[in-house]
Formats: C-alpha cells, sequence, structure tokens
C-alpha cells in the first residue's frame, strides 16, 4: 500500500531556516545559504532567488504549513509575499553549527582585517598584523558574533583595544580635502574646520570672499562626523584616504 504525504506537509532538506516569532507561534521560511544577507543588504532583490520554497511555515523541518487563519491572525494578513518580506527582513537566520563556525571565521576575519587598516602602532607608525590584533582581543575576551556587521563590531573592538592599551594602538589619521567657497562670509566656521585639521598639507590662503578656501590635510576619525556636518552648510568634504601612516609628528 503506497502512504501518502500528509496533505499541508512539505518535506525539505539541507536548508537554512529564518524564523519569527509572532503571537507566541513560530514562522518559518526555508532558504539557500548565503542568500538571505544577500537579500538584506539589497544585493539580492529577487525573492524566489532566495527561497527554497515559496511558503511560510509553523515548523519547515517537518514540512508544517502555515494555516491561512495562523497567517491572518498574526500577521495581519494572509499575503504570502508580504510575509515572506517581514521573516527575511527581521526574522532570525537559524544556522546549523557547522554554518554558525563558518560564518564567525569570515567575520572574524573581516573584522581582523578592519581593524588592522584602520589602527597602527602610534610608536612604531605601523599598521598591526591582524594576527596580534586577534591576540590582543582574545586577552580582552572580545568575541565577535553572529548577526551583527562586521565593520560595526571592527569600531567596537577598536575603542576597547585603544581604551585597554594591552598594545599601543591608535586610529590611522584620515587624509581629506576641504572646499569652503565663501571663506569671509563663514569665518567662524572655517575656523571650526580648521581646528579640526590637526595637519594640513595644502593650503590656501583667504584672502577675499571670492577666492575659494581649499585644504589638504589629516584628521582624526572622531572628528570626521562633525566636520562633514560644518562642510556640508558652507561647502564640500572629499575622503583622500580612510588610513594614513602618518610619519611626522602627531
Amino acid at each position: 500500500m503506497v502512504i501518502q504525504q500528509p496533505s499541508g506537509q512539505i518535506k525539505l532538506t539541507n536548508v537554512s531556516l529564518v524564523r519569527l516569532r509572532k503571537e507566541r507561534k513560530r514562522f518559518e521560511v526555508a532558504c539557500y545559504q548565503n542568500k538571505v544577507q544577500d537579500y538584506r543588504k539589497g544585493i539580492e532583490k529577487d525573492m524566489d532567488e532566495v527561497l527554497q520554497i515559496h511558503q511560510v511555515f509553523m515548523n519547515a523541518s517537518k514540512g508544517l504549513v502555515a494555516s491561512k487563519e495562523d497567517l491572518l491572525k498574526c500577521f495581519g494578513t494572509s499575503n504570502i509575499d508580504d510575509i515572506i518580506k517581514l521573516i527575511l527582513q527581521k526574522g532570525e537566520i537559524q544556522l546549523s553549527e557547522k554554518e554558525r563556525q563558518i560564518m564567525l571565521n569570515k567575520i572574524n576575519n573581516e573584522m581582523l582585517t578592519i581593524i588592522s587598516a584602520k589602527c597602527i602602532n602610534p610608536k612604531s607608525k605601523k599598521r598591526y598584523p591582524p594576527t596580534m590584533i586577534h591576540k590582543a582581543l582574545v586577552e580582552l575576551k572580545f568575541s565577535p558574533v553572529v548577526g551583527k556587521p562586521p565593520k560595526l563590531q571592527a569600531l567596537e573592538a577598536i575603542k576597547l583595544l585603544i581604551a585597554k592599551q594591552i598594545i599601543p594602538i591608535v586610529r590611522a589619521k584620515m587624509e581629506i580635502k576641504v572646499n569652503i567657497l565663501k571663506p569671509v562670509e563663514n569665518k567662524e566656521s572655517l575656523e571650526k574646520i580648521q581646528k579640526l585639521i590637526i595637519k594640513k598639507q595644502k593650503e590656501t590662503e583667504v584672502t577675499s570672499n571670492d577666492t575659494p578656501y581649499e585644504c589638504i590635510g589629516l584628521i582624526d576619525p572622531v572628528s570626521y562626523r562633525d566636520l562633514v556636518t560644518l562642510c556640508s552648510q558652507i561647502g564640500s568634504l572629499q575622503v583622500l584616504d580612510m588610513a594614513v601612516i602618518d610619519e611626522g609628528n602627531n
């Protein structure tokens, strides 16, 4: 006798799941590995390329499909596309232990590379290799986590490294170019901008309001947001190099 698969059940294998809880119920969608992050970043826009099957489950591993009644009650709609989009954007990605370790290794490597590029030893003026940064972070008990961008975790790690100084470390300077159209008219703002540029490599003399002020120089990265705000009001700001090793005096 042939045993029929019960209706409302779909068998899936080798999937990555994204799970969202609503009204004490669990809803899942079955996806291809690595596609969810691409979708969230906007790299992959075709939902069908992300999904293994265009369906919402209560339990994907058991093939239990969510009923229309449950969807309507918990999401306020039974539109499958709208619900899937919500789950993909806000749900928690369920990873196997092997997948989690692979992702953690990738995040850790990206994080260490970013820190190495953005920081230097203030005495030698040289960058630290990722292996040395990793050793310092292990000592500080700082570990990367899944679900948070490597860049954000790198910035958090940099703050900790600079605060604790297990190794002598500072942020490398940023090289920028500032252009102010009416320097005399905006003298007060210009003076604030000049104070944020800690080392000027090239600077035009302010002689009149008709002559634009231009300066190429180095800034501390923590001053960047303030500089953006000031320049957006009276001129322009261009980043020439995100991390410069300044061989001169700080």
